[in-house]
C-alpha cells in the first residue's frame, strides 16, 4: 500500500561531490527560498532534487546508487518527484534517461532556471549572493569562476563545467558581503581554476586585485585559496598574503605528477624542474605558508621508475598537507585513449605507500608546532572536544585542532588562541589561552 509524504510540497536537496556542487546546491536553495518554497539539505522532503557528481568511477557510482535510492523511495510512496542535476546529469543524460526513465526529469549544471520551473519558482537575475548556506556558520565556500580552459588529458571537467568564465569582482563582493552579513568569518574561495581568475574579464590574471577587495569587507577574518592551477600562477598573490593578514597562509595546489614524462603526457604544460622552481619561489615569498597538493597515481604508462621519481620527490617537498588519488579511466578524455595498463591492485599500492609516507611528514610537522601558539576557529563540538582549525587547514580535508571541553567553554563559529600541548599525524590537541 502506497503511504504519502508528510512534509508536503518540501523539497529536499541532496548534495554529492565537492564544494563546487554545494556552492551550487545553496544557490538553488536560495532561488527556490525566494519563490516561497519550503526547501531543507539533506532532511525529510517530498520533492527530491539529487545535485550529482560525475568526475571520477566511485563520485559516479556513488551519483547513480543515491538516484536508485530515491526512486525505491518514490516506488514505495515515500517521496513523490525526484529530479537529478549537476555533473553526472551534464554529462551522461542520455544514457541516465535510458537507464533510470522514472526520474521526474534531468537537468545539467546550466539548466538552473529550468530547473526552478520544474519547481514551480522563478529564477530571479537580481539575487547575487543570496544562497542558502550549509556548511556551519563560520565558514562558507565562494565560488569566483565556473568551468575550466585547462587541455588535461585525465579530466573531464571541462566536458561536465565548459569553459572559464570569471566573476566579476564587484558580484564577488557584494556575496561575501551578505555572507559576512549572516556571520561568516571565513571566505573558501573556489574555482575549478583560480590562476586563470579575470583573464576573459579583465584580460589578466587579477586575483590579486580580488584579493585586495575581499579583505576590505568587515566581518570577514580569513580568506583561504582552493584550487589553484601551478601553470602562470599570478605570484603578486603572494605579495597580497604577506601584506593582509586576512589572507589565509594556505594554499591548495593540485600538481598531479612530477615525472616529465608523465606530465606531459597529461598536458599540464610545466616540468618537475619548473614545478620544484615554482614551490621554492613560494616558499621564499612566504615562509610559513602551508602548501595543500593532490597527486594521481596509476595514470597510463605511468612506470615503477616514474612512481620512484614521484615517491623520492614528495619526500623531499615535505607538503604540509597532501591527498594521493587512483586514476580513474574517463570516456571522452585525451587520456581515455590511451591504455589504462596499470593494474588496479598497483595503482591503490601505490596511493597508499604515498599517503604513508606523507602520514611521516605530517607527523613530523606537527611535533614541531607542540609548545607553540595558534589561532583557531571552532568549528564543532564532538564528544568531550571542541574541534577547532588553524589558518594552516582547511574544513573536512585538513588537520583539526582538538580542545578538551571538560576544561574550557567555546563558542562555535568563535577565533580562540591555543597552544598545542599534544600531537599525533593528522590531529593536534590544544589547551586554550585566550579567547
Amino acid at each position: 500500500m502506497r503511504t504519502k509524504s508528510l512534509k508536503k510540497n518540501r523539497i529536499n536537496v541532496v548534495t554529492l561531490g565537492c564544494s563546487k556542487n554545494v556552492y551550487d546546491s545553496e544557490i538553488l536553495m536560495g532561488q527556490l527560498k525566494a519563490s516561497g518554497k519550503d526547501v531543507v539539505h539533506e532532511e525529510e522532503g517530498n520533492i527530491v532534487v539529487i545535485n550529482t557528481c560525475g568526475f571520477i568511477n566511485n563520485a559516479k557510482e556513488e551519483s547513480i546508487n543515491t538516484i536508485l535510492e530515491f526512486m525505491q523511495k518514490k516506488e514505495d510512496g515515500e517521496v513523490d518527484k525526484v529530479f537529478v542535476t549537476g555533473c553526472l546529469s551534464e554529462r551522461y543524460k542520455p544514457d541516465l534517461i535510458k537507464e533510470i526513465p522514472n526520474v521526474d526529469q534531468y537537468f545539467g549544471t546550466t539548466e538552473l532556471p529550468g530547473l526552478l520551473k520544474a519547481l514551480g519558482a522563478d529564477y530571479k537575475h537580481e539575487l547575487i549572493g543570496e544562497r542558502l548556506t550549509t556548511t556551519p556558520k563560520n565558514y562558507a565556500y565562494l565560488k569566483i569562476a565556473e568551468g575550466c580552459d585547462r587541455p588535461c588529458s585525465f579530466c573531464a571537467i571541462p566536458l561536465m563545467r565548459g569553459k572559464h568564465k570569471s566573476t566579476p569582482i564587484v558580484d564577488v563582493v557584494i556575496e561575501a558581503e551578505k555572507l559576512a552579513a549572516k556571520g561568516v568569518k571565513e571566505l573558501i574561495l573556489i574555482a575549478q581554476d583560480l590562476t586563470y581568475y579575470g583573464l576573459d574579464l579583465y584580460k589578466k590574471r587579477n586575483l590579486a586585485e580580488l584579493l585586495e577587495a575581499l579583505v576590505k569587507v568587515e566581518g570577514i577574518e580569513w580568506i583561504r585559496l582552493h584550487y589553484a592551477f601551478p601553470t602562470g600562477f599570478p605570484m603578486d598573490v603572494l605579495d597580497v598574503m604577506n601584506r593582509e593578514s586576512k589572507i589565509c597562509n594556505y594554499l591548495d595546489i593540485p600538481l598531479q605528477h612530477i615525472s616529465d614524462k608523465i606530465l606531459k603526457s597529461m598536458r599540464r604544460g610545466t616540468t618537475k624542474e619548473k614545478t620544484t622552481q615554482l614551490l621554492k619561489d613560494f616558499r621564499a615569498a612566504v615562509p610559513n605558508m602551508a602548501i595543500r597538493t593532490t597527486l594521481i597515481v596509476g595514470y597510463p604508462g605511468e612506470t615503477e621508475e616514474d612512481y620512484q621519481t614521484l615517491k623520492k620527490w614528495v619526500k623531499a617537498m615535505r607538503f604540509e598537507r597532501l591527498g594521493c588519488f587512483t586514476y580513474s579511466h574517463e570516456e571522452n578524455t585525451h587520456a581515455y585513449n590511451l591504455e589504462d595498463d596499470v593494474p588496479e591492485d598497483v595503482k591503490q599500492e601505490r596511493a597508499n605507500e604515498i599517503m604513508e609516507i606523507q602520514s611521516q611528514i605530517s607527523w613530523e610537522l606537527n611535533q614541531a608546532k607542540i609548545g607553540q601558539a595558534f589561532k583557531v576557529v571552532i568549528d564543532r563540538k564532538e564528544g568531550n572536544y571542541f574541534v577547532g582549525r588553524t589558518e594552516f587547514d582547511s574544513p573536512d580535508v585538513d588537520n583539526e585542532v582538538l580542545i578538551d571541553a571538560t576544561k574550557n567553554y567555546l563558542k562555535t563559529g568563535e577565533f580562540a588562541t591555543v597552544k598545542i600541548t599534544e600531537a599525533a599525524d593528522f590531529d593536534l590537541y590544544a589547551e586554550v589561552v585566550t579567547v
